[in-house]
């Protein structure tokens, strides 16, 4: 029989959910260049604008021109450079923890962290909605794997009552991609402490954005002391390119002796953490940022209601219009291209069937004139369907 691939690829565009990467001719920012022609990007995790800021930009060339392009190895090897230990530091200090410990990407890290953790013997229990990272993670570590209902602290509880497992790990986004809403975390923590369980949060689309200094879900819901395991991500609010696990200093020491995803991988590049090192500062520093993302989004949510769309509860950059069908996602997200706006049609498998939606997602390099250009578009769009 061999590998029938053909039919595999045939079924997935018959069903409108072939997926092909976009080329762009441009930096990550409030416009994206395709095809020759510039559009309105509304569909960047680039929440603060810090992806294409000046000062960023010349801290990665400056690291480039001090580091290299390359750290040359693993971090256990030599391939932990000064600047790594820098921003280990101070993503320790932003987040209140002892330590934090870099990954190369954000899927790695939860890799890491659950594949580490966990065993045979063991239990992690996940929100319905969490991110496929996480997802893999826990299944690839080898303990039970159970799901528990979306945002549902009672479920937790009762699950977590019915486990005799040696170990018990709850993990939830702190701010869920595809639905922009947040993780009752401190109901999370409670069903924890009642039932011998740790709690770790991946606040990839959070840290930045939430809180008045940017420190995330954990700080914005005042749970950080009752989260033990704190994953975040520097490729979104932050601009930058990466991730860090964040907590005590024995577990970043589990993680540097168990963790295989750090342990057999190459460092980042230093400039890359150099870099990261000053969007970390400036997003926590430039609170005008995240005020203007608040304005930003309340507009864009008032005149998307008075126009009739069905908006997801999310009070996040991350504005979901949620469509139904595949194809009628994709037809909007095409009617909108041809107005100037880039906003990628999400579907199956990566939200459920049924549930495909345009997912909008706003900036700080955004304007005022920017949404109001968006919500005339969806307008036309409308008046077409």
């Amino acid at each position: 029989m061999g590998f029938d691939l053909a039919t595999d690829l045939a079924a997935r565009r018959r069903q409108h959910r072939y997926r092909q990467p976009h080329i762009m001719d441009g930096p990550s920012g409030r416009h994206a260049v395709l095809g020759g022609r510039q559009y309105l990007n509304f569909c960047s995790n680039d929440y603060l604008g810090l992806a294409n800021d000046p000062a960023v930009v010349a801290a990665l060339r400056q690291g480039a021109a001090d580091w290299g392009v390359g750290s040359g190895a693993s971090h256990l090897v030599c391939g932990h450079q000064r600047p790594h230990q820098d921003l280990e530091e101070a993503l320790a200090e932003h987040t209140g923890r002892e330590r934090a410990l870099l990954f190369s990407t954000g899927y790695m890290a939860n890799l890491g962290v659950m594949t580490a953790l966990l065993g045979k013997g063991d239990a992690v229990f996940q929100d319905r909605l969490n991110h496929a990272s996480l997802l893999d993670g826990g299944l690839l570590s080898g303990a039970r794997f159970r799901r528990f209902s979306h945002n549902d602290g009672q479920a937790l509880a009762s699950q977590l009552a019915r486990s005799e497992a040696r170990r018990k790990l709850v993990v939830a986004d702190g701010v869920f991609s595809m639905d922009g809403d947040v993780a009752p975390l401190a109901a999370y923590a409670d069903a924890c402490e009642a039932h011998d369980a740790w709690l770790m949060v991946d606040d990839a689309h959070g840290i930045g954005v939430l809180d008045a200094q940017g420190r995330g879900s954990v700080f914005a819901q005042q749970v950080n002391d009752r989260v033990p395991v704190l994953m975040g991500t520097l490729g979104k609010g932050l601009g930058t390119a990466g991730a860090f696990v964040a907590g005590s200093s024995e577990l970043i020491e589990t993680l540097i002796q168990f963790a295989r995803t750090y342990i057999y991988t190459t460092a980042m590049p230093a400039a890359v953490a150099a870099a990261s090192l000053i969007s970390l500062d400036k997003a926590r520093e430039e609170t005008w940022r995240r005020q203007k993302l608040a304005v930003l989004i309340q507009r864009f949510r008032d005149g998307a209601e008075q126009l009739g769309y069905h908006l997801m509860d999310s009070a996040t950059p991350i504005q979901p219009l949620l469509i139904g069908d595949d194809a009628g996602a994709m037809a909007l997200s095409a009617t909108l291209r041809e107005q100037g706006m880039l906003i990628t049609a999400i579907r199956p498998p990566t939200v459920p069937q049924g549930q495909a939606r345009l997912r909008i997602t706003l900036s700080a390099a955004h304007e005022e004139d920017d949404v109001d250009r968006l919500l005339q578009a969806l307008s036309t769009s409308k008046e077409i369907q």
